[in-house]
């Protein structure tokens, strides 16, 4: 088995039927497949996908978060590499391929992600710095308006986004990883910092997280933990909350450890 796909449902069920359509409209030819869509508990009735090939649908009986309800589909992945694809990420047609030929021919990377695009075409910043314990601040609050060198060194705004490049981490929504270099998410992380958590475990592990352009996917993606005010948030919003939780897990974990 060349690749196993892996999608997380929660309340998508319009984003996946588009998701799905990109994928199965790419350049899928000669590749051995399979796909498991997994439903996080959301009331979704995702039976209506069930026709396309070579697709499992994986029912949760609980909202696992986002790296759970992955690790709940890598348990029946048989692939020798994993997608790991969120929702409201549309493939361009080659992107799968790039992506999986890039990594199938470069042994000392564990995973590589494409160039990500905004629904207006536009470059989503999806390659960063390690965070330090301030960045979330920075970027939530009015101070990151007076550290902005900090704050845009995070995601890498100089950064010239048409070339390869090794970098920290990307962001979790289209990664190709390597199956053996892989044993799941940290399931401590129900939701954010999972993908950061991911690409530093490669890190000391001495494997490559490498940026590809050359793959380009959409991203139609909106940052649903920001939608209120950074003083009504905590109190709002409960995906703030699990942003705020998982950043204080994260640097918990790597406490006394450098981030490069």
């Amino acid at each position: 088995m060349n690749l196993s796909i892996i999608i997380v449902n929660y309340k998508n069920k319009i984003k996946i039927a588009k998701c799905l359509a990109a994928f199965y409209a790419a350049d899928l030819t000669g590749l051995n497949f399979e796909v498991f869509l997994v439903d996080n508990a959301s009331g979704d009735d995702l039976s209506a996908f069930a026709f396309y090939p070579n697709l499992a649908i994986i029912n949760s009986d609980k909202n696992l978060g986002m790296g759970g309800g992955n690790n709940l589909g890598l348990q029946r992945a048989k692939g020798e590499f994993v997608l790991v694809l969120n929702p409201d990420a549309y493939v361009s047609r080659d992107a799968v391929k790039i992506l999986l030929n890039y990594i199938k021919t470069n042994n000392d990377v564990a995973v590589v992600g494409p160039k990500l695009l905004n629904s207006d075409g536009s470059l989503q910043y999806s390659c960063a710095n390690f965070p330090q314990i301030f960045t979330p601040i920075l970027r939530r609050t009015f101070l990151g308006d007076y550290f902005k060198k900090s704050r845009d060194s995070f995601m890498m705004t100089d950064f010239n986004h048409d070339e390869i490049a090794e970098v920290d981490w990307l962001m979790g929504s289209c990664l190709m990883i390597r199956r053996c270099d892989w044993s799941g998410f940290d399931e401590r992380f129900f939701m954010y910092f999972e993908d950061i958590d991911l690409c530093r475990n490669f890190h000391v592990l001495g494997k490559k997280v490498i940026y590809n352009p050359q793959a380009v996917v959409t991203h139609d993606h909106q940052r649903a933990s920001a939608k209120y005010p950074w003083y009504q948030a905590i109190f709002c919003d409960a995906l703030a909350r699990h942003h705020i939780k998982s950043w204080l897990k994260y640097f918990w974990k790597w406490r006394g450890q450098k981030t490069t």
